[in-house]
């Protein structure tokens, strides 16, 4: 292949430093009672760190706007399914 990006490995090892990072803080934050935002910070780290997945080790930040347009339409996809779903348990009838 032509154009490949070389990635050091100390990115790598970083990226990798930081996911394990990411891992014990939701582990810490569990064991804290937040109340509702006990979901939502679980969330917040699990985005972040599907982010770094994403960018690093599937080689998306170095890729080509195609492969950006068909990440952002998976993006953009799970938004629809998470609104949809989010819009039926708002509006079930709770007995």
């Amino acid at each position: 292949m032509t154009g490949e990006h070389v990635v050091p490995l100390r990115l790598y090892y970083a990226v990798f430093a930081t996911l394990l990072v990411m891992t014990a803080a939701t582990v810490a934050i569990s064991f804290i009672d937040l109340g509702p935002l006990n979901t939502v910070a679980a969330l917040g780290i699990a985005a972040f760190k599907a982010t770094l997945v994403i960018l690093y080790f599937m080689h998306v930040r170095w890729s080509g706007r195609l492969v950006w347009l068909v990440v952002a339409g998976g993006v953009f996809w799970l938004g629809i399914l998470m609104v949809l779903t989010l819009a039926d348990v708002a509006t079930r009838g709770w007995l």
